[in-house]
């Protein structure tokens, strides 16, 4: 891992956290450890291995609700880390999302039917990665309203415009591609965390359904992409009179037009990730 990565993953994981720190009501903090066998890259057909560390940091406030995380992800040598390297690539990837609860703000009570409560998100995503064709870094805020619903645990639903650019690298040819912003495009989000009955199991996750963004900035079309992650985590730590603390789990994620590509086009299977994962978790 270079310096320049290092430094720049440290920036905006202190960043992130500066921006979550305000007078909770209540926090969760947690860092934790994913690992799965089957990850795919588009233009790569191969199954790649993938150890993922991340950290992430929810609250709530008086006026509504912060949600940080970072993941740091290390590819196996399927996924090399430049052009003729042995090493598998490295990337850093951060998502931040603030809701502004309508209720809160007003005062008044905005609970209807299966309706909890009504807000509106903005966000931002963050990216950097040192691969053998892309090196992706790729900057993208969103806006939109979210509907939380009434359901155990939470269950939040949101419709956010993206405004998405990148500036890739290609280490084969060192062809450096100026900031391109894509057409701003329409994003259908869902993430939740529900608990199973009384036991220490909780289902959670998220889905993302995003329209096409246009062309990229090769002159090609980019496709309608789907991004389900599934998790089923066991809350080991209510063995030990410490519940919510410790948890082991698996994980599923369904990643269909990767990144805005087609699938059926020039980037191949390798735009189309069908991969389970083990995943544990710390809170603190």
């Amino acid at each position: 891992m270079n310096q320049r990565f290092k430094r720049q993953s440290a920036f905006v994981m202190l960043a992130g956290c500066g921006l979550c720190t305000q007078a909770a009501d209540w926090s969760d903090t947690a860092i934790g450890y994913r690992h799965g066998t089957q990850f795919r890259e588009p233009f790569n057909a191969s199954d790649i291995k993938k150890d993922i560390f991340f950290l992430t940091h929810a609250n709530g406030y008086k006026y509504g609700s912060n949600f940080f995380n970072v993941d740091f992800l290390q590819s196996n040598a399927k996924d090399p880390a430049g052009a003729g390297s042995g090493n598998g690539a490295h990337e850093a990837y951060v998502l931040y999302r603030h809701t502004l609860d309508f209720g809160k703000v007003s005062g008044s009570d905005f609970k209807m039917g299966p309706i909890r409560g009504w807000g509106l998100t903005a966000g931002f995503d963050w990216n950097t990665k040192t691969d053998a064709g892309y090196n992706s870094k790729k900057r993208m805020w969103v806006l939109g309203p979210t509907v939380s619903l009434d359901v155990p645990g939470f269950l939040n639903v949101s419709l956010l415009q993206l405004w998405e650019s990148n500036a890739p690298f290609n280490s084969f040819t060192n062809t450096s591609t100026p900031r391109y912003r894509y057409r701003a495009h329409p994003m259908l989000s869902l993430a939740w965390g529900i608990p199973i009955g009384t036991l220490p199991l909780s289902f959670e996750g998220f889905a993302n359904f995003i329209a096409s963004k246009g062309k990229d900035e090769f002159g090609g079309d980019t496709a309608r992409e789907t991004n389900i992650d599934l998790q089923l985590m066991y809350d080991v730590g209510s063995h030990w009179g410490k519940p919510k603390t410790f948890k082991l789990g698996l994980e599923y994620q369904y990643w269909k037009n990767k990144f805005g590509n087609d699938s059926r086009g020039p980037a191949g299977s390798g735009a189309f990730a069908k991969t389970p994962m083990v995943r544990a978790e710390f809170h603190f």
